[in-house]
């Protein structure tokens, strides 16, 4: 899997990069830049500065469906030999845990459509590189290189993430695409299959994510709890470290380290994000040490604090006089004499 270039900030600039150069591989690097893999020595890629402008960390690009957008990736070769780098775009999509993830080269660019389930093509198809999808760059040289993305007539509105990836010597660098199709935008998500695993400070909350809308999602997370004997320590709303990106299913779970160790809790999930309606979901679990046996022996416990309640009131009745219901009445003549109070009056 590419390694990514650097997590996308939660809000994308509104200028949009429009630029076309030709190839340029001439500036000799007097220090390595950084890049997308300062950190291993060889060569890095990363967005290009225009003119005077900042370093970007991503590249993000916006257009009505039918156009075709412009830009260029940066490739610095700060070892002392010639490199070739193979360039390509790639889909991006959140694996199970949330995590932002690019397709591998062998994966079809097929991806589900967001209406009617026909397939559609995923965004990182639309990223060409022309003839330079093959680079040799000389030591100690950095290139620069401009890329095309053509947005389908037919797109639907919204993001398309996707990512420019860039491979060399066993390594491959993905960096960000933030793209956005004009037209409406919805912003909207569920929770779902609550649950709670583990008791007492090492109790979690299990919970999916789903973004059922067309834009990418920062969530925020509240958890509301209430017990047999009135609310317990939840979790404060808080916002996940989770790029939610359109019609993608996370697993996640939250700490839960106020859980009780012995009672029966209805937790309430609250999800928000920016623009979308509020999510909620319900969950009851019991909070009991010791896993299945604990709640087994509390279960038998319960059936043997019922049994006993019963035993006590229907001797409580036999003390006060009163007899069974099913004992059978005796017959007339064979009943005991009635005796008289002492001292009763007539």
């Amino acid at each position: 899997m590419p390694v990514l270039h650097t997590p996308a900030p939660r809000t994308p600039p509104t200028a949009l990069t429009r630029l076309c150069l030709p190839l340029l591989a001439a500036a000799l690097l007097s220090a390595a830049p950084g890049g997308a893999a300062a950190d291993e020595p060889g060569w890095t890629a990363e967005p290009a500065a225009g003119g005077a402008a900042a370093a970007r960390p991503y590249f993000y690009l916006a257009g009505p469906a039918g156009t075709v957008l412009e830009d260029r990736l940066a490739l610095s070769n700060t070892s002392d030999r010639e490199r070739t780098v193979t360039l390509r775009g790639a889909d991006a999509y959140n694996t199970a845990d949330g995590a932002f993830a690019v397709r591998p080269a062998e994966a079809a660019p097929a991806a589900v459509g967001r209406q009617g389930g026909d397939p559609v093509t995923g965004a990182g198809s639309w990223i060409s590189f022309g003839a330079a999808g093959t680079v040799k760059i000389p030591p100690r040289t950095r290139a620069v290189v401009p890329f095309t993305v053509t947005v389908p007539p037919a797109s639907f509105p919204g993001d398309h993430p996707a990512a420019v990836v860039a491979a060399a010597d066993g390594r491959e660098v993905g960096v960000r695409v933030h793209l956005r199709v004009g037209g409406p935008t919805l912003a909207a998500l569920t929770v779902e299959d609550v649950s709670v695993r583990g008791t007492g400070a090492r109790a979690v909350v299990a919970y999916t994510l789903v973004n059922r809308g067309n834009v990418a999602l920062a969530p925020e997370l509240d958890i509301r709890a209430e017990g047999l004997f009135g609310e317990v320590p939840g979790r404060t709303a808080r916002t996940l470290p989770v790029e939610l990106l359109p019609g993608q299913r996370v697993s996640l779970t939250e700490p839960w380290p106020g859980a009780p160790v012995l009672d029966e809790v209805s937790l309430t999930l609250t999800v928000t994000a920016p623009g979308a309606v509020p999510a909620t979901a319900t969950a009851s679990a019991w909070c009991v040490p010791g896993g299945t046996a604990a709640r087994t022996g509390a279960g038998l416990l319960g059936l043997g604090g019922v049994t006993l309640a019963a035993l006590l009131l229907v001797r409580s009745r036999r003390g006060r006089g009163g007899a069974p219901a099913e004992e059978e009445p005796a017959a007339a003549g064979d009943r005991a004499p009635e005796h008289e109070l002492t001292g009763a009056s007539r």
